[in-house]
């Protein structure tokens, strides 16, 4: 993780969902308790430092949760991971770049890139609050049964489509990529 402390949050209603201290600028495309943490493995930036011949940091992707050994392109809607003694995020769907994104990494293509490379990073919800520290272990202490990873849910809503019925089976998808999979299935 890119910071010392982070403290998970959680309030019913409205409120603030997340990382004590983070902000979210769009809030009607972003954030949200679907999107309450987003986390990027530290593998998959270094595969990006390589492409793109720069140092990328911890974070650079807007990530406020970098892992390092967790296939987190290959977790599954609905997994659960313990973070510290009492943090639980759930993963909920994949990132979607956006024009803000671009702007970040200053280069032309990006979003076409980034999608193409389909290592898209998760957004997760927090189910139990709790600290979280750098270094801290992430263990999945749930996973549920079907076969629908970050991965697939990405493939389908951006290059894809005919994946798009798929996902029906992830309960824990966010009820907008529910609906589209579901128009897909009914059309």
């Amino acid at each position: 993780m890119r910071r010392r402390t982070r403290t998970a949050t959680r309030q019913n209603g409205t409120g603030a969902v997340g990382l004590v201290g983070d902000r979210v600028y769009d809030v009607k495309n972003h954030g949200g308790p679907d999107q309450a943490v987003y986390a990027y493995a530290r593998e998959d930036l270094d595969e990006w430092e390589t492409e793109l011949g720069r140092s990328l940091g911890n974070g650079v992707f807007g990530e406020n949760l970098t892992t390092q050994g967790l296939d987190v392109n290959g977790a599954l809607i609905g997994e659960r991971w313990r973070i510290g003694p009492d943090a639980v995020l759930e993963v909920s769907c994949a990132r979607i770049p956006c024009g803000t994104f671009q702007g970040w990494l200053e280069r032309d293509g990006w979003i076409k890139r980034f999608t193409r490379a389909a290592r898209p990073g998760a957004y997760l919800r927090v189910i139990e609050p709790g600290e979280i520290r750098a270094a801290d272990p992430v263990e999945v202490v749930h996973r549920p049964s079907h076969d629908v990873t970050v991965a697939l849910v990405f493939r389908a809503v951006t290059l894809e489509p005919r994946l798009l019925p798929r996902l029906l089976v992830a309960d824990a998808l966010p009820e907008g990529e529910k609906e589209l999979a579901l128009r897909r299935t009914t059309a």
